[in-house]
């Protein structure tokens, strides 16, 4: 056990690593040759607090943890794992994604030991290593270590949003939480005032790297933040398939009994499941009608009865001498797939836009009412009706009904696609993509104020096919977004245009 602590020890280093502060012994470091892999993992840069215990949970994921030495005064750690193999994958993983312990970046590399020999006297590392063997062989740990365990081999997340601003329905959430491994099962909720989900991975794995992406990050600009962390369950019991619950691996499970109105299912399903779905935490879901979860859901306007349910926008207080479907299709577009669009025959200044759902429709008005569009501050509304008729057959409405249904214009058709992440209300910048090699930022000054605006500061991307375009106002960034949302810019390159978060 003496001098382990000094021992010459192959490093491994990591992107992150290289980008720190450099000193004058980092450069020899970076000859050292590395370590061949074994089954020892060498651990530094440990957080004053850490565990033994929340060391152990690192490797736990990848197989049997056979012993540990911690060097506290170096904050450094050596964990033995029951196998090479084991240590390979855990090495390979967290190559990829940095373990956190206590949201402190942590590196792992391979020890130049092939095994720990410590002291058999240390009691309390012989303890915890016992109390995770019995883990993992189905027993149950200490309270001690119960938790860091549970956190580390639990294929299910807990979920909390906070600063609700916006609904966040079950499929933004699978969306969301699918680039990182399949998602099986979904069960939404509100518990203490706050909307709660409780989310399973096919793999834990999975739910770890989900964890350290998206912990505290906003689904929507500046509001929505996830609050993940592991959940002592590691199976979800779902009963049906409908909107606050869903088992994808089961698509033949009911919605509700005998499918009465939604509120009434959906608070069956809940007061019938509050003991059963989630036992091990008490009064987890409480019944709840789906009017009134939507109202919590939705922030600051209730979708309940008739108001939400739709998807259906009236829009007012257009420029009817300038407006036309399809400027409305565009700048509708950024927040959801637009389906029909109807300017109203006996009130031009008046339209009807169907969304493609009612969150959709949520997130366009609160960001596009009370907006500047060619020159007058629009107002944006739920409407009453369910959906925008066509006109009939042989009628011939002037072309102020459109519909979009099958248009390749929608931004929201993928699941999981990067556009979910960047929605942001209407702001003087906007974000370029797609961008054709040969076209200079003079081309793109040019073709941005002839849209009748002023150009106010332009920045490329480092690959130069994305750029930030600054207007001069809010408004002319939204006709301009209008005018050149999909423009031709040769070879069949579309240009695509979008609000961004970012000013120059």
């Amino acid at each position: 056990m003496d001098g382990l602590g000094d021992v010459a020890v192959g490093v491994k280093r990591g992107s992150d690593e290289l980008n720190g502060a450099s000193n004058g012994s980092d450069s020899k470091k970076l000859r050292v040759e590395e370590a061949p892999p074994s089954r020892v993992l060498h651990i530094r840069k440990l957080p004053n607090e850490a565990s033994e215990t929340e060391v152990i949970a690192l490797g736990l994921p990848f197989g049997k943890v056979t012993n540990i030495l911690t060097l506290k005064g170096k904050n450094q750690a050596f964990l033995e794992m029951g196998t090479e193999e084991a240590a390979i994958t855990m090495i390979n993983y967290y190559t990829t994604v940095t373990p956190h312990i206590r949201n402190v970046p942590v590196f792992v590399q391979y020890s130049n030991h092939k095994e720990l020999k410590t002291d058999a006297g240390n009691q309390r590392t012989q303890a915890v290593l016992q109390a995770v063997s019995a883990v993992q062989s189905g027993g149950s740990p200490s309270s001690d270590v119960q938790e860091a365990l549970a956190a580390a081999s639990s294929p299910v997340l807990r979920i909390i949003i906070d600063n609700m601003f916006y609904p966040v329905t079950l499929d933004v959430l699978q969306q969301i939480f699918s680039k990182f491994g399949t998602v099986m099962k979904i069960i939404t909720f509100t518990k203490n005032n706050q909307f709660q989900a409780l989310l399973q991975f096919s793999d834990p794995i999975n739910a770890q790297q989900a964890k350290l992406a998206l912990d505290g990050q906003n689904i929507y600009n500046s509001c929505c933040t996830l609050r993940i962390d592991f959940s002592k369950l590691v199976n979800l019991n779902v009963k049906y398939n409908n909107d606050k619950s869903r088992d994808y691996t089961r698509p033949e499970l009911p919605a509700g009994d005998g499918q009465p109105s939604l509120e009434s299912s959906v608070a069956a399903a809940f007061s019938k499941d509050s003991n059963s779905l989630l036992g091990k935490i008490p009064g987890a879901l409480n019944p709840l009608s789906a009017a009134a979860a939507a109202a919590a859901a939705a922030g600051r306007v209730a979708l309940a009865g008739q108001a939400g349910s739709s998807g259906v926008l009236l829009v007012s207080n257009l420029n009817e001498e300038m407006v036309a479907p399809q400027s409305l299709f565009t700048l509708f577009g950024v927040y959801g797939d637009v389906q029909r669009v109807k300017i109203l025959y006996n009130k031009k200044d008046s339209a009807l836009i169907q969304m493609s759902d009612a969150n959709q429709a949520q997130l366009a008005m609160s960001h596009l009412n009370g907006q500047k569009m060619y020159g007058k501050i629009i107002r944006v509304t739920l409407s009453k009706h369910q959906t925008v008729a066509l006109p009939r057959d042989g009628l011939d409405d002037q072309g102020l009904t459109k519909d979009y249904a099958n248009s390749p214009l929608h931004r929201f058709k993928k699941p999981g696609s990067k556009n979910f992440q960047n929605i942001f209300p209407p702001s003087a910048t906007l974000h370029l993509s797609n961008v054709p090699q040969d076209v200079t930022e003079e081309d793109l000054r040019l073709l941005f104020s002839n849209a009748g605006g002023t150009v106010k500061a332009f920045k490329f991307f480092q690959d130069r096919k994305m750029a930030l375009i600054q207007m001069s106002t809010v408004e002319e960034a939204i006709q301009a977004l209008i005018d050149l949302h999909n423009y031709n810019m040769g070879g069949n390159q579309h240009l695509r245009v979008s609000f961004s978060k970012s000013t120059i």
